[in-house]
């Protein structure tokens, strides 16, 4: 990509990195120089594209990239026609709930119940997908208007943690009803919390997150509950 991207003289790139790249973290808040130790195949994987951006910015100022660490994005476009489907049995929180709550899955599983948080399930930050969106506006736009090469490595998340039991609560006031879910063994790979320190984005680039839990959780449900089979 990159060698097709000089070739037409197109030196300005947004990465999706994610919060994975940090690893375990006993911190309260993640900002952007903590220790980057991954330790799941999708962290690394964005770990080694971020350590080859770094290396093509330091070898060529033309390049200009904006990496973007995102921290666990949910939630759908507010009009109910985009949202997540994911194929099979989902791996994430956000769209194993909804397929419970539409009826598709019998019931949630939670990894965990005696991990070092407030009520024992795994704490995250989550960011709604449409902050996420804007993230890369304004860090594009930022991009725009250097006319020398730049290399930014910024978190998006909202500062704020969740734990699994309080979204599963959180939902159940959205829809009215409450979700069936089992406690079941830690996966191998997760961490006890994760929560980023956005001040970076908002002083760089003068963004910040402005969705509550409520508004991942409506929009999550309106996306499904208008598309119950998903997009098929």
């Amino acid at each position: 990509l990159v060698e097709v991207m000089a070739k037409y003289e197109c030196y300005r790139l947004v990465f999706s990195s994610s919060a994975t790249i940090y690893g375990s973290t006993i911190t309260d808040k993640i900002k952007e120089d903590h220790d980057i130790k991954p330790h799941n195949p999708y962290g690394h994987t964005k770990a080694a594209v971020e350590d080859l951006l770094t290396d093509l910015y330091n070898s060529n100022d033309k390049w200009s990239f904006a990496i973007l660490r995102y921290f666990n994005p949910v939630g759908a476009h507010s009009s109910g026609q985009i949202g997540e489907d994911p194929f099979g049995i989902p791996n994430n929180l956000f769209p194993f709930i909804s397929n419970v709550a539409a009826g598709r899955i019998k019931k949630l599983k939670v990894f965990g119940s005696n991990w070092p948080t407030p009520d024992g399930t795994g704490v995250r930050d989550y960011i709604h997908v449409s902050d996420i969106a804007k993230g890369h506006f304004d860090a594009f736009n930022y991009l725009l208007q250097r006319k020398k090469g730049k290399l930014l490595k910024i978190n998006l998340g909202t500062g704020k943690g969740y734990s699994v039991l309080e979204v599963i609560n959180t939902f159940n006031n959205v829809i009215g009803n409450k979700i069936p879910y089992e406690i079941v063994d830690r996966r191998s790979g997760d961490n006890a919390i994760s929560i980023a320190d956005p001040s970076l984005a908002k002083n760089i680039l003068g963004w910040e997150a402005k969705n509550s839990l409520f508004d991942m959780c409506r929009d999550s449900w309106n996306w499904q509950a208008k598309n119950p089979n998903g997009y098929y």
